[in-house]
């Protein structure tokens, strides 16, 4: 039997399981993973680039509909002396076909109208997903996911990296110390001048009519018509998501209740005109999304957590974190912390000397294996993590519930904005489950 097909039988028979030790008997840990990827622009190559070093791992398919980066991910693999992979072009939907083979895991790295429907294709597939963020856009599909993750036991990670960033997690290793006491308040977001990304030549169906260099392909094909027809926090997955650890969301906590706000829209109208003049024909664009959308959360256990997203005025990148406890806090932005009876009182202390004191077992384990790896080596272990699950046949590090509770900050905080910033009920998508799950996100040095 195909392990595919095995998959399929042995998921249904432990669908809806929340926290099983063990969903299904996958590959085992001396079988290689046979593994595709979806979208081989350059997110899906850095991902490549990490699995072509992999020794248990064959990728065995790729998908884009541009020839030109499939050809840029076979020599990819070539340099590494890897067997070519199956490609599947030539429209928007050839990645079904790549359903059929025999896979035991996709990665999607695809713009992201498509995450969700490939997601939920792949779980129907015994196939276990691996989605890019945010893993759904709407509420709907969110639902979705949970439902056919209940149905067929297969898992569905959202692959995010953030949740592996040595900071965060040497500061999630501090917290689950008693370090900073309970925890009262969280702050993060999406702050990242994304002004060259949204407006450069690869601009479709919205060409801007200037010249910003010679990318060519970019971000901006699929990126910039959300920021033209929608107001509200569509990236807030990078910063809630260690939030969501830290405060061991659908763990005993959940949220319960969300509003947003949004300033008026200026900064991708100044930047068009500063470089293309007044009478480039898209000055005048009216932009939806607000150029600083700022939401706040409530827990049900009494946390509060405000996240932003500023991604179209001229700023430093940042991620925003601030995590306060009744004992101290931790504020990314000036790499400070300050701990009552441990620092001077009343005064920031560097931060570094007590992240490399207190580093979190997995990176001390394995930081050398991450060396090279994107984003400060956290893809690597956001990809190890998934594919150790993927390997026992275990529930993955990020689930679905965790995916989806991240994603659908996108479409409440638009509703919010779009009612006057009223407060929206956030979904329990566990369906009471979070009550009795424990939190066993990196307690230690194993995945």
């Amino acid at each position: 039997m195909k392990r595919r097909e095995f998959v399929i039988n042995t998921s249904i028979a432990t669908a809806g399981a929340l926290a099983a030790p063990s969903l299904i008997n996958l590959a085992g840990n001396n079988s290689k993973l046979n593994v595709a990827i979806i979208g081989m622009g350059e997110r899906g190559r850095s991902l490549l680039s990490i699995l072509v070093r992999r020794n248990d791992t064959n990728v065995t398919a790729i998908c884009d509909v541009e020839q030109a980066v499939l050809d840029k991910s076979q020599k990819m693999m070539a340099d590494r002396s890897k067997k070519a992979a199956k490609e599947f072009t030539g429209s928007t939907e050839a990645w079904r076909e790549l359903l059929n083979e025999d896979l035991d895991a996709i990665f999607i790295t695809t713009p992201w109208v498509f995450h969700a429907p490939m997601a939920k294709a792949a779980m129907r597939a015994g196939i276990y997903a691996g989605v890019e963020v945010p893993a759904a856009l709407t509420l709907e599909d969110c639902h979705e996911l949970v439902a056919v993750h209940e149905e067929t036991g297969v898992p569905c990670m959202m692959l995010e990296n953030v949740c592996y960033r040595r900071d965060v997690m040497a500061v999630l290793n501090m917290a689950r110390k008693g370090m900073f006491g309970e925890m009262m308040h969280m702050e993060c977001g999406y702050q990242h001048d994304l002004r060259h990304v949204k407006l450069n030549d690869g601009v479709s169906p919205y060409g801007h009519g200037v010249k910003f260099g010679d990318e060519g392909y970019s971000e901006s094909k699929w990126r910039t018509p959300h920021a033209l027809h929608r107001n509200g926090d569509f990236y807030p997955t990078h910063g809630i998501g260690p939030v969501q650890q830290m405060l061991d969301i659908n763990c005993g906590n959940r949220f319960v209740s969300l509003s947003s706000f949004a300033t008026k829209s200026r900064g991708l109208n100044e930047y068009i005109i500063e470089h293309g003049g007044e009478d480039n024909p898209n000055a005048n664009l009216d932009w939806k999304l607000g150029d600083v959308v700022t939401t706040m959360l409530k827990t049900t256990n009494g946390e509060t957590v405000m996240i932003q997203h500023d991604t179209s005025l001229p700023r430093p990148y940042s991620l925003g974190f601030r995590f306060q406890g009744t004992k101290g806090l931790w504020m990314a932005v000036n790499k400070s912390l300050h701990i009552e009876g441990l620092t001077e009182p009343h005064r920031w202390e560097d931060a570094q000397p007590h992240l490399n004191e207190h580093d979190h077992p997995l990176w001390k384990k394995y930081s050398g294996d991450a060396e090279g790896a994107g984003h400060g080596g956290m893809d690597w272990f956001v990809i190890n993590g998934f594919l150790e699950a993927c390997k026992r046949g275990a529930q993955t590090p990020i689930d679905v519930y965790d995916s989806v509770t991240m994603s659908a900050i996108i479409e409440l905080s638009e509703q919010s904005i779009a009612k006057g910033s009223m407060p929206m009920e956030f979904p329990d998508f566990t369906g009471g489950k979070w009550v009795r799950k424990k939190n066993e996100f990196a307690l230690d040095d194993s995945f």
